[in-house]
């Protein structure tokens, strides 16, 4: 056999779809993420970014990563464990830590290698990982790349869990959760699950990519919008969502996040952030913190649009925060609707097995701070439009 093979075969799908002409990935993008991108010199309503916040494009941000190249560079030449520790990349984890309302926390070059590099550095072999079957596919490949015992739960079903915890009784777990699930656009039942843990005796691990920024008092994620942050242990977010860049950090006790930062291979051995990346988060933070008008705009835009989507009569599914999924069923008829919504002038993104359950997929759709209503106006026009067009209302 030819461990090429697949690709062949993978060819001639492909070369189908492209055909029809409703191939709907790759589109390349001729400017700044904001409320409106330019594709093949057209001006689209971009509702396919996670840039929640609009902070992307933010002077301040902008300017913090201008700066931080004038005087470090593009690169830092090396791993944090060696020579690519800047102060910089010290001061934004004291940032973080703060921010977080934990002890410390320790910045990855990427969300993605957070993810591999906690829970594989956690989770050894008399260990048990538990995650929700819609968790994020990081934390999946995470728990892969462990020696430990994996248990998948039915998503946000706490009766599931609790059979799990219990099945696993007197062993060592980690429960990881997503605290907004990034198909979904739900949140977790966090309460039940930080009860359940400390019923069975669990730590619990909250990937909050798309909380940060978003949920909360002050936009400081999931665990502050139920107040939890004395009983999670350990707090994941990234930089690419309402943080304006790209990266991450966890968060947790100062002897956990040591042990991590001496054990997690994707930390030891990747190359440090670039200095504009750290600076740009810097700044971003302090945006957070100090414009709280821009996450009270991002959720009246939320809101509008998940009564406008109700009212024309599509399936949102269980959506309750930016992130609002336009559920069609076929895998086809998705990528049909997603190429319509694009002659409409409508950026969104679209979602097929495995990324989410075998005949639910959507398109994704998802909203800033900086959408103006006759942005969303448009949106909702272009999917009465098309979903009368294709029979999905």
């Amino acid at each position: 056999m030819d461990p090429f093979e697949k690709c062949f075969k993978f060819k001639e799908q492909l070369q189908k779809i492209q055909s029809m002409g409703i191939y709907p990935y790759f589109r390349m993008i001729e400017s700044a993420q904001g409320p409106e991108v330019i594709m093949n010199g057209r001006k689209m309503i971009m509702i396919g970014s996670n840039n929640y916040l609009g902070l992307t494009n933010h002077p301040k941000v902008k300017e913090a990563a201008i700066n931080a190249i004038k005087k470090y560079g593009t690169g830092c030449a090396g791993s944090r464990f060696l020579n690519g520790t800047l102060d910089i990349h010290v001061e934004l984890e004291e940032k973080l830590a703060k921010f977080t309302r934990k002890e410390a926390a320790l910045v990855f070059t990427t969300g993605f290698q957070v993810n591999l590099g906690v829970i594989s550095s956690l989770i050894g072999k008399d260990d048990v990982v538990i995650i929700d079957k819609m968790d994020h596919a990081s934390i999946v490949d995470g728990c892969r790349l462990s020696f430990g015992e994996v248990k998948r739960y039915k998503h946000n079903d706490m009766e599931d869990l609790e059979r799990i915890l219990k099945e696993t009784e007197g062993k060592s777990k980690l429960v990881v959760v997503d605290g907004v699930f990034s198909m979904e656009g739900d949140i977790v039942k966090l309460p039940e699950v930080v009860a359940l843990c400390k019923k069975y005796g669990a730590r619990v691990m909250v990937d909050d990519a798309h909380g940060i920024g978003v949920l909360g008092k002050t936009g400081r994620g999931t665990v502050e919008h139920f107040e939890l942050e004395k009983d999670v242990d350990l707090i994941m977010g990234t930089y690419s969502k309402s943080l304006a860049s790209i990266g991450g950090f966890i968060a947790g006790d100062k002897d956990v996040i040591n042990y991590i930062k001496h054990f997690a291979r994707a930390f030891i051995f990747s190359a440090s952030p670039p200095p504009a990346s750290v600076a740009a988060v810097s700044a971003a933070i302090d945006i957070i913190e100090n414009e709280p008008e821009r996450r009270e705009q991002l959720w009246k835009n939320t809101n509008k649009m998940l009564k406008g989507f109700k009212e024309l009569g599509f399936d949102i599914g269980v959506a309750e925060t930016p992130i609002i999924p336009v559920i069609v069923g076929d895998d086809e008829l998705a990528f049909k609707f997603v190429m319509m919504l694009q002659q409409e002038g409508i950026f969104a993104n679209v979602a097929v097995s495995p990324a989410v359950p075998p005949g639910k997929a959507l398109i994704r759709t998802s909203y800033m701070a900086t959408h103006t209503d006759e942005h969303l106006d448009k949106v909702l026009e272009a999917f009465h439009k098309v979903g009368k067009a294709l029979g999905v209302i």
